[in-house]
């Protein structure tokens, strides 16, 4: 089984950034023969680092550090205002955690995600190895959270059993579903499991000041950014969030 000390990671070359216009990226992955375990998997969420599918990657920018990776503390964690209300909202709506694979219903719901919230994106247009290579493969610690409308499955979210708490890996909807703002719906849920689970933290991936589409992690509080080399809190200033030492 690997470690951190035998890791080996390559870096890709500067590519059109997915998140600020104009900006190159450049992304660290780890050697995809390296066996990842869930240790060494909770050592490098840690680190900063994501899964997308069997991959392991974390921003490596030569001039850029706005992909901060962030995580909340779910034993301080009390809703807001807003999220109260999207609880109570979705008081139909049942969840339960299944096996991390692919069905046939987990992919018409995946692909109408796609095609009607994300024509413009690189993930279009959807297809079923696509579904299976994102959400299925290298999904060791996973499960699907299922969320369903009596008999109708209306959203979908991957989430990773760490040592210290859950990884929100990806949310999915129903578009018909907007209003019930079931991506927050997702967190809130997880937060609540990793808390019953006698765990700290809920790992929510990069969060970037920039991009309109991210700023809905900074309502989440206490949220800690990995910053420096080490986890920090993040603090509401004049609508944004800055890190304190």
């Amino acid at each position: 089984m690997s470690s951190l000390k035998t890791l080996v990671f390559f870096a890709t070359p500067p590519h059109d950034c997915s998140y600020i216009d104009g900006n190159e990226a450049t992304t660290m992955f780890v050697d995809p023969r390296a066996q990842v375990d869930k240790r060494l998997y909770s050592q490098l969420t840690a680190l900063g680092f994501r899964r997308s599918g069997s991959h392991y990657y974390r921003p490596h920018c030569e001039s850029c550090n706005a992909c901060i990776p962030v995580r909340l503390d779910v034993r301080e964690f009390e809703m807001n205002r807003s999220q109260r209300r999207v609880w109570k909202k979705n008081s139909d709506v049942r969840f339960r955690l299944a096996p991390a694979r692919f069905r046939e219903t987990y992919y018409q719901l995946y692909a109408k995600y796609i095609e009607q919230r994300h024509s413009d994106g690189d993930m279009y247009p959807p297809s079923r190895e696509q579904f299976t290579s994102f959400l299925v493969e290298g999904a060791n610690q996973s499960e699907f959270l299922e969320m369903w409308l009596d008999d109708t499955l209306i959203g979908l979210a991957v989430v990773d059993s760490l040592d210290d708490g859950l990884s929100a890996i990806y949310t999915l909807f129903d578009p018909a579903e907007d209003e019930r703002g079931l991506g927050t719906l997702a967190i809130l849920w997880q937060a609540k499991e990793a808390l019953r689970r006698d765990t700290p933290y809920l790992y929510l991936g990069y969060w970037i000041r920039e991009c309109r589409k991210m700023n809905y992690k900074a309502r989440f509080k206490p949220l800690e950014a990995f910053i420096g080399g080490r986890w920090q809190q993040l603090i509401a200033t004049s609508g944004h969030s800055v890190a304190t030492e």
